[in-house]
């Protein structure tokens, strides 16, 4: 059974990391409201839009402070006890500095795990259906673009023609094992165009080793032909890279589709191993944030550990963003790109922490 004291802590530290996040929230949604507000100021809708797409972007946005939400929440837990003085209340019953770290990290991981599965699956959701509904506001909703595990499928309607396009494989700029199936909007006529794989880096795709079948026509076969679409590498790649709408499983599904078709699965890998490591990643937060205020005592001064906590912060977010940086481009291997800045908490925590109830 948890003791009088364990549960006590815990739920201050869960105080403070509530009141943050819903300051945290709060700054998002006022922030994302007025960007909503100049997206939507040349469509004659109101405020209903802007409000309801702000309450749908608002917790992805939040997702991604949390990390710095642990490290200051935890930084007011302690000025809370000390300006009590239940710290040294806490000493004379034996209950030392290593003993608070000890159930402040166990709170942490389990807060971490709870946001991963539970927070994150809703946030996702709901940025899924943010970027749906503004979709339909954007100059690029007249094509349609998706992945499964038969390959890639392109559904766009240009120059009079209904066109639905497969690749059994696609990476960056060529697809492969191509076929074309073109209806004529007018008269219903169908044609089908089958081609070995196409240059795709630009809009005007480049078909090789063609075969074009029309009805009461003989197959007509052709060394290239140019073929003029909605889409090139770039925008197809973009269409897929917003990987914060896609829940755990999603992303696992889209992992093995991408496999399949021969797409880089870099970014992807970069992302969930990303979201695997976060409960370890708030727990570090935590206790960095933790050891600093036990180890700098002189800090007499709110103000002034903000300011630490802004640094600290800052130095976090610039080692998280190269290493995760290297990993997408594949100079370093993913798993390290990812754990590296971990390791790296780790080890100046292991170090802050020597020697710690002598504070």
């Amino acid at each position: 059974m948890f003791k009088k004291y364990q549960l006590y802590i815990a739920k201050i530290f869960m105080k403070n990391l509530i009141f943050i996040s819903l300051v945290f929230l709060g700054l998002s949604f006022i922030l994302n409201f007025f960007e909503e507000i100049k997206f939507f100021e040349n469509y004659k809708v109101g405020l209903k839009y802007p409000i309801f797409l702000t309450f749908l972007n608002s917790p992805s946005i939040l997702f991604e402070l949390f990390p710095f939400i642990f490290l200051i929440s935890v930084k007011f837990f302690y000025i809370n006890l000390n300006d009590k003085n239940e710290l040294n209340i806490f000493k004379n019953y034996g209950i030392n500095n290593l003993n608070i770290l000890t159930l402040l990290s166990a709170s942490a991981l389990l807060c971490g795990t709870f946001i991963l599965l539970v927070f994150y699956t809703l946030s996702s959701n709901l940025k899924n259906h943010y970027l749906n509904l503004k979709n339909k506001f954007s100059s690029e909703n007249e094509y349609l673009a998706v992945v499964n595990e038969n390959g890639l499928w392109i559904k766009e309607e240009i120059n009079g023609y209904s066109n639905i396009i497969h690749a059994k494989k696609f990476n960056k700029n060529k697809i492969e094992n191509i076929t074309i199936t073109q209806s004529n909007i007018k008269n219903a006529e169908v044609k089908i165009i089958t081609a070995e794989n196409a240059d795709i880096s630009g809009k005007n795709w480049t078909l090789n080793s063609v075969v074009v079948i029309e009805k009461m026509a003989e197959n007509k076969k052709f060394k290239e032909i140019q073929y003029n679409s909605s889409f090139d590498g770039e925008i197809i790649s973009n269409l897929f890279s917003n990987l914060n709408s896609l829940n755990i499983y999603q992303l696992n599904l889209l992992l093995s589709n991408y496999s399949k078709i021969g797409y880089s699965t870099t970014d992807v890998n970069v992302h969930l191993n990303k979201l695997y490591s976060l409960p370890v990643f708030y727990l570090l937060m935590t206790v960095l944030g933790l050891l600093i205020m036990m180890k700098f005592t002189f800090i007499k001064t709110k103000f002034f550990t903000i300011i630490v906590g802004v640094s600290v912060s800052v130095f976090v977010y610039y080692i998280n963003f190269f290493s995760s940086l290297f990993g997408s481009n594949e100079t370093i291997p993913v798993i390290l790109s990812i754990w590296l800045p971990h390791l790296i908490l780790f080890l100046i925590c292991l170090l802050g922490g020597i020697k710690i109830n002598e504070n």
